[in-house]
């Protein structure tokens, strides 16, 4: 094939410019945009976006976990939990979590996440405020399904949203932040649950305040984040018009096929008829097992050592902590070198080094102030990452907010494997539960091996037969309306 059949954004190739969806409109083109402009509009982004979403989500993992942390509190024998309804009630959570994913997220791509996103996060906390009143397993059951609905679409109508305001190669790290709330609530719910259960009244349960305070605090949240979040760029009214076009031709050079395109729900779909997705689904469903394990079970994975309930939740501080910096540090490195497979299979063998190092030691280890669990967030990296490597690959808007949806809905499916593994039987070294988790790491770290080494082979094909040497780097994402069928398009690995 002739390289002039092709559309690249580096000049240097010489491609010849091909119609694309966004032709004959009056925008920019990225040889007019100066770096300092470039810079100055995502710091824009960073300062007004990312710290409010991070913090949503921050809420979002704490309203989520709370209950870890009030069962140490002693909440499930004061509402009469007996045998395996505790891990019933975490289990019930993924069902709802899983199924309506996809159907919000769809709402999310038509009406913005800046509008679906404060609205379920007011559901959310309005649960756990009730989750504080509730006496019986009956309402607990009740109310975690509903917590379920509320925040299915959280991270991917998040990391859509994000895809819509940033390029390719700026989208892992900014999502890594924002994922860091999640890991590090750990250490936050920690030291919440550390304070609270210092409050002692002679009408209320202590863990009832852990539900209200966090409730609270989230509701007030949710109404601060609908009138703050833009609808979209090109809607913003901080930005100039400058500003604006900027911001558009930045997404059609390096993220997207077309921007504030309608959605089109027949054609949201259609990657899902392209083998590699469902690869991506086998991908997201393996890892969810060691990510579900670390969410709901680190504090009692702490608790077999022994230590007080206080001390318990002040000692799960230190591996969140050391989780996000780890976090933090292969996200960014991952944008900076344009490189998702290398760094996902990082992550997935700290994590799994860590579940077998829980599983096989026993518990002389508290002499070492609770340190051994700090390898297992790194179970959270993946999810970033793996999340940005398909949004990466998938330039169409509509399709990309399913296929987030989606894939997140499967990862999350996980939770069902991780709590029927995680048994009150097994308590407190929970050896069934860690190998299980150690070997879905395992089975992830093969697949995403496999598929980096297949995209790499797949782009030195496609430049063989068309007699050039691109990546997806020199490629305008405005070119590849027809997705990984386009001539030009070039797997981000």
């Amino acid at each position: 094939m002739d390289s002039t059949s092709l559309h690249s954004s580096s000049k240097q190739h010489g491609y010849e410019h091909r119609e694309t969806p966004q032709e004959g409109k009056d925008r920019l083109d990225m040889s007019q945009v100066s770096s300092e402009e470039e810079r100055e509009l995502r710091w824009i982004f960073d300062r007004n976006l990312i710290l409010p979403l991070a913090f949503m989500y921050l809420c979002n993992a704490l309203d989520k976990g709370n209950v870890g942390n009030a069962k140490t509190d002693g909440w499930d024998k004061d509402i009469g939990l007996t045998g395996n309804q505790y891990y019933l009630l975490v289990m019930i959570f993924y069902v709802p979590f899983c199924l309506f994913g996809t159907p919000i997220s769809l709402f999310v791509k038509r009406y913005s996440a800046a509008r679906v996103l404060p609205v379920m996060m007011f559901g959310f906390g309005s649960m756990s405020l009730l989750a504080g009143a509730a006496k019986s397993f009956s309402q607990i059951f009740a109310i975690r399904f509903f917590l379920g609905i509320f925040e299915s679409a959280m991270l991917p109508g998040v990391v859509f949203y994000l895809s819509t305001f940033y390029k390719r190669n700026e989208l892992a790290s900014r999502v890594g932040v924002f994922y860091a709330a999640s890991s590090i609530s750990g250490a936050f719910s920690g030291l919440i649950a550390y304070g609270v259960f210092h409050i002692h009244s002679s009408k209320y349960h202590s863990w009832q305040f852990l539900f209200w305070i966090e409730g609270a605090g989230t509701i007030i949240f949710a109404t601060f984040a609908w009138f703050w979040l833009p609808k979209s760029s090109s809607t913003w009214k901080r930005l100039s018009p400058r500003q604006k076009a900027v911001a558009d031709a930045r997404m059609l050079a390096d993220s997207s096929v077309e921007v504030n395109s309608k959605l089109n729900i027949s054609d949201a779909f259609r990657p899902f008829k392209d083998p590699m997705y469902w690869v991506w689904a086998l991908i997201s469903l393996s890892f969810g097992v060691p990510l579900a394990s670390v969410n709901n079970f680190l504090p009692q994975i702490v608790a077999s050592l022994g230590y007080s309930t206080v001390r318990t939740n002040l000692f799960t501080v230190a591996p969140n902590i050391v989780g996000t910096v780890s976090l933090l540090l292969l996200t960014f490195s991952s944008d900076y070198f344009r490189e998702r497979s290398i760094h996902i299979c990082i992550a997935l063998a700290t994590a799994i080094i860590g579940f077998v190092v829980l599983g096989s030691i026993d518990v002389f280890l508290s002499r070492i102030e609770c340190k051994r669990p700090a390898d297992e967030d790194q179970a959270f990296a993946p999810s970033v990452l793996v999340s940005a490597w398909y949004s990466n690959n998938t330039p169409s808007e509509s399709r990309r907010a399913v296929v987030a949806a989606v894939m997140v809905a499967l990862a999350n499916s996980s939770g069902l494997i991780s709590t029927n593994v995680f048994r009150a039987k097994d308590e407190p070294k929970y050896v069934l539960a860690l190998a299980t988790s150690a070997a879905f790491g395992g089975l992830c770290l093969l697949l995403v091996a496999s598929t980096g080494l297949y995209m790499r082979l797949e782009n030195r094909r496609r430049n063989r037969l068309q007699n050039v040497n691109i990546t997806a780097a020199d490629v305008e994402t405005e070119a590849l309306a027809l997705g990984p069928k386009s001539p030009s398009f070039r797997y981000m690995y």
